[in-house]
C-alpha cells in the first residue's frame, strides 16, 4: 500500500512540475497532457462526426464537407487549448496584452500569410469551391483536390500540381467550371471552304458528336454557323460532357473524324489567303528592264 502512495505521490509531482511559472501565468506538464488528450479526444469526434454525416450522401456531396471539417478542426483545437489553459489559471489577459507589440510586428510581416488564411475561411464558409470542383486560374485548367487555410491544390490535365494562394480566389476572377453541376458545354470550331454544301457539314458534324464517346445524349449535341469569314464560313459545333477535366482528349478524337469524314464527301478546309488586285494607268516594266533600255540608247548616241 505505501508502494502505491509513493508511486502515486510520485506521479502527482511530475504532472504538477512547473515548466513555466510566474505572477500570471503557470503552466505545468499536467496541463500539456490535458491539451495533447483533449485534442486527441476532439479529432476523433470529429471523425466520426464527420462519417455519420456524410454516410448517405452522394460522392459529389462527400467531398463539399471536406473543406467544411478542416476548418471546424483547427477552430475546436484553438477553442481547446485556450479553455485549458483558462481552466489551469493562465490569464490569457495578460498574455496577449504583454504580446501586443509583437503581434503587431508579426502582423506587418506575415498579412499575406493572414490575408490567405481569412481568404481560405471566407472560401470555406461561402462554398465558392469545393474538392473536386474544375477551376481556371491564368488559363490553366485543374481539379480541386484540397482545400487548406492558406492555400487550395489542384492537379492540372497533364498531372501537375498547381499550389493557388487563397486569396486569388477573391481578388481574381476564376471560372469554376462545375459550380452549378458537373455537365459543361464545350465546342469546337471549323471553317469550311466557300462554296461548301453548309447542310452535309451541318449534318456531318452533328453525327459524329452524337456517336462520340464521352459526349452527352441529353442536351442534345448542336451546330452554328457562326461567320462569314475571311478565308472560310465558320461553323460551331456544340456539345456536353459530364467530365470537363476530359475534353481535350474528345475534342482531339472528333477532329480526327472531321477530318476523315470531310475528305470522305469532298469537304475543303481552307488554308488563309489574300487576293491581290494592281491599278495601274500604263504597262508594267520592271525597274532594271527601264535602267537597261536608258544604257542601251546612251551608248547608241555614242
Amino acid at each position: 500500500m505505501e508502494k502505491i502512495n509513493s508511486i502515486i505521490s510520485a506521479f502527482k509531482d511530475f504532472i504538477g512540475y512547473k515548466i513555466y511559472d510566474s505572477e500570471t501565468i503557470h503552466i505545468t506538464i499536467a496541463t500539456l497532457l490535458t491539451i495533447i488528450i483533449a485534442i486527441i479526444i476532439v479529432t476523433y469526434l470529429l471523425k466520426i462526426v464527420h462519417r455519420l454525416v456524410i454516410k448517405k450522401l452522394p460522392q459529389g456531396d462527400k467531398n463539399k464537407f471536406v473543406s467544411i471539417f478542416s476548418f471546424l478542426k483547427y477552430l475546436f483545437y484553438i477553442l481547446v487549448i485556450i479553455t485549458i489553459l483558462h481552466t489551469s489559471g493562465v490569464n490569457l489577459t495578460v498574455l496577449l496584452t504583454a504580446s501586443a507589440a509583437l503581434f503587431v510586428g508579426l502582423g506587418f510581416a506575415l498579412q499575406y500569410l493572414f490575408q490567405d488564411i481569412i481568404s481560405g475561411i471566407l472560401i470555406i464558409m461561402d462554398q465558392s469551391i469545393h474538392v473536386g470542383d474544375i477551376i481556371e486560374v491564368e488559363n490553366k485548367v485543374g481539379r480541386v483536390f484540397e482545400i487548406r487555410l492558406r492555400s487550395t491544390r489542384a492537379i492540372t490535365r497533364d498531372d501537375k500540381v498547381i499550389i493557388i494562394p487563397n486569396h486569388v480566389f477573391l481578388t481574381n476572377t476564376i471560372y469554376n467550371y462545375t459550380q452549378n453541376h458537373n455537365i459543361t458545354r464545350e465546342s469546337l470550331f471549323i471553317g469550311v471552304a466557300y462554296g461548301s454544301n453548309v447542310q452535309l457539314v451541318t449534318t456531318i458534324l452533328e453525327e459524329i458528336a452524337k456517336d462520340q464517346n464521352g459526349v452527352l445524349k441529353s442536351p442534345v449535341p448542336f451546330v452554328q454557323f457562326d461567320d462569314f469569314g475571311d478565308s472560310a464560313l465558320m461553323f460551331s459545333l456544340n456539345f456536353f460532357i459530364g467530365d470537363g477535366f476530359g475534353v481535350p482528349k474528345i475534342r482531339s478524337e472528333m477532329r480526327y473524324k472531321i477530318d476523315a469524314q470531310f475528305r470522305e464527301n469532298r469537304v475543303t478546309i481552307p488554308f488563309p489567303q489574300r487576293d491581290v488586285h494592281v491599278f495601274q494607268n500604263g504597262p508594267f516594266v520592271h525597274q532594271d528592264a527601264a535602267k537597261l533600255q536608258n544604257q542601251g540608247s546612251i551608248e547608241k548616241k555614242k
